[in-house]
């Protein structure tokens, strides 16, 4: 009897949420809300089997994520999905040695670097301190001198106009015909859309004269971590990602230590942005074959 996988659907995110508490590493690619933003665009389905939820990305003949749960109680050796082999993607890097010792000689490991998440420290983002953020501190200092600016955690009452912006920004890039742009606007529709229904959001605006101009959604992963989904700005206010980024953290992320800003996707400017902020840590994912 083969297994059945089914769409992704918010009735089913409790006891998913449930599943990723017990994960003893908790990635970026796996928060409800990232998964719920994109299993359109990437063709998710899940299964939830007796300990763990697995995750495959285009259907039956596609390829799968690492599973979701308490990984350190599994006995892999007899897993019945690892006995038949195959490719999973996105896996991290505690499960891959688990899999590596529980399957000698069958298991092959390759490193992706693009999708190795980004950890700071909340407290090093908020503060800005010493010559490491010394440009990221001057811009924060410009964009408060120059601005008459407020700034307002987001709430549902503000999703329209975070939808608005998110097309003006589009239109902004002068991108609209963007695959990968408008994929990501399907996302972040998907996510704000629901922002009642996804418990663990939270997030911020900055508005100039009542306008939005730039907003965050985030995710608490654990107690100690939130991830960073969406960060938008209006590129023609100077230093104003350097405030949406700082201010967020020091209104509403102060009970975290700790933010994952994902992955760069091996796109070289972002890797460059995403490291001139400093990194205290990654969260190292693999492409992992078994024979």
């Amino acid at each position: 009897m083969s297994t059945i996988y089914t769409s992704l659907s918010l009735d089913g995110q409790a006891k998913y949420l449930a599943s990723l508490a017990a994960c003893p590493q908790k990635v970026s690619d796996y928060s409800f809300a990232n998964l719920w933003g994109w299993c359109e665009e990437y063709g998710l389905e899940w299964h939830f089997g007796d300990t763990h939820v697995w995750i495959r990305q285009g259907g039956e003949n596609g390829v799968r994520w690492a599973p979701v749960g308490p990984w350190e109680t599994m006995d892999w050796t007899h897993c019945p999905v690892l006995t038949k082999g195959g490719t999973f993607i996105r896996v991290p890097e505690k499960l891959a040695a688990l899999w590596s010792g529980a399957l000698p000689g069958r298991v092959k490991l390759t490193e992706a670097r693009e999708h190795w998440d980004y950890i700071y420290s909340i407290s090093d983002l908020i503060n800005l301190s010493g010559n490491r953020f010394h440009k990221k501190r001057n811009l924060l200092s410009q964009f408060i001198r120059t601005y008459d600016f407020d700034y307002h955690p987001l709430t549902a009452d503000c999703i329209e106009e975070v939808l608005q912006m998110q097309l003006e920004w589009s239109q902004w890039r002068e991108s609209e015909d963007d695959a990968t742009l408008k994929a990501e606007n399907t996302a972040i529709a998907r996510v704000v859309k629901n922002w009642d229904r996804l418990p663990n959001l939270l997030g911020g605006a900055i508005r100039i004269d009542g306008r939005m101009i730039a907003y965050t959604v985030a995710e608490a992963l654990d107690n100690s971590t939130l991830v960073i989904h969406f960060e938008k700005g209006h590129t023609g206010f100077r230093g104003i990602y350097q405030a949406i980024n700082q201010m967020f953290l020091e209104h509403q992320a102060k009970e975290h230590t700790l933010v994952n800003r994902e992955q760069d996707l091996g796109d070289e400017g972002l890797r460059q942005a995403k490291l001139s902020y400093n990194p205290v840590e990654f969260l190292k994912k693999y492409t992992v074959v078994i024979s």
